[in-house]
């Protein structure tokens, strides 16, 4: 028997077919909480950024959205879970450069760092400090540099662990300069600091927020900024293209992702209230109190900005034939 195709069957059968293929946007959504994850302790950087963006999104969307700390294998553990979220728009993420890094870093991830996620906007950015002992006598990149060139020993630098963005930074910065360095990892960047007050290493490359006390009461001295443009916090000190790294630019920074699939009209408003969130007064004063700019930037812009560190950071990685993690 042949069946009648009502305007109703066509209509339902054009959109189950297209459920199955995309996620769909609830029209009233948020109609429940929202769950931003991190895969870091609480208190730190990416906590305190997830928690500026829950407050404010809390406030625009009328719904609750909490803040759920998930630490463990340098943040890979909550990446993974977020990769296989529902993408409804109730899971989010903040994810720190260390996601780009462990990409290059890590043997055997369970997701793709950029098709597995939506990517909704940068939040914010940050340079490495490069810093000596005011006792090593070294005053300037250039005078660090010939250093290492003149001594038989590699210059010794610490950093918060292998394959964070400080170790990576080094290595960029040792190919390109061609000295030699010995890395000496340890368990955070708070060890490490007081390791190079102590005189005990060389030099590092560290994020402002745990240098700056130390520069400012005179038992570190600022040699240069990893970035590009000169930093808020330290306007007086060179980038280190200024010293003679020709095109060196290294920066850290923390962004909003959801899993991959989310609807973009959900991307969109995400987007919106974010850079909103971002543009307060209150928010700026809280990101520079430890060391951070906001950074907004488009969902286009912040995925290619994941692909070009992932890139970047495998070039590091196959030069100095690094053994993955």
């Amino acid at each position: 028997m042949t069946k009648t195709l009502t305007r109703r069957t066509v209509v339902g059968g054009l959109t189950g077919f297209a459920l199955a293929g995309k996620a769909y946007a609830e029209p009233d959504w948020p109609t429940r909480t929202i769950t931003i994850i991190h895969g870091f302790p609480a208190g730190g950087p990416s906590d305190v950024i997830a928690r500026i963006i829950s407050d404010g999104l809390s406030r625009a969307l009328g719904q609750a959205v909490i803040v759920e700390a998930r630490p463990g294998a340098s943040g890979t553990a909550a990446a993974a879970q977020v990769a296989r979220a529902a993408p409804d728009g109730y899971t989010l993420s903040v994810i720190p450069s260390g996601h780009a890094s462990a990409a290059a870093t890590f043997a055997n991830l369970s997701y793709r760092a950029v098709d597995d996620f939506t990517t909704i906007t940068l939040a914010s950015e940050y340079p490495y400090v490069m810093a000596t002992n005011v006792e090593s006598g070294i005053k300037s990149v250039a005078e660090l540099i010939s250093t290492a060139r003149s001594r038989p020993n590699p210059l010794l630098y610490g950093t918060p662990g292998v394959g964070s963005g400080p170790h990576l930074a080094i290595e960029l910065f040792a190919i390109q300069t061609k000295i030699k360095v010995l890395h000496v990892p340890y368990r955070g960047s708070a060890p490490a600091v007081m390791e190079l007050v102590g005189g005990r290493l060389d030099f590092m490359m560290d994020p402002p927020a745990s240098m700056m006390p130390f520069i400012r009461d005179g038992r570190l001295r600022a040699l240069a900024v990893s970035s590009a443009d000169h930093y808020f916090a330290l306007p007086d000190a060179p980038t280190l293209a200024e010293a003679g790294v020709a095109g060196f630019d290294v920066t850290g920074w923390q962004g909003l992702i959801a899993p991959a699939g989310l609807p973009e009209p959900i991307v969109s408003r995400l987007n919106s209230e974010v850079r909103r969130i971002l543009a307060e007064p209150a928010t700026i004063e809280r990101l520079h109190a430890f060391g951070n700019e906001p950074r907004p930037s488009s969902p286009e812009e912040f995925r290619k900005r994941i692909e070009s560190d992932i890139a970047k950071w495998t070039a590091v990685v196959d030069q100095v034939h690094f053994e993955k993690i």
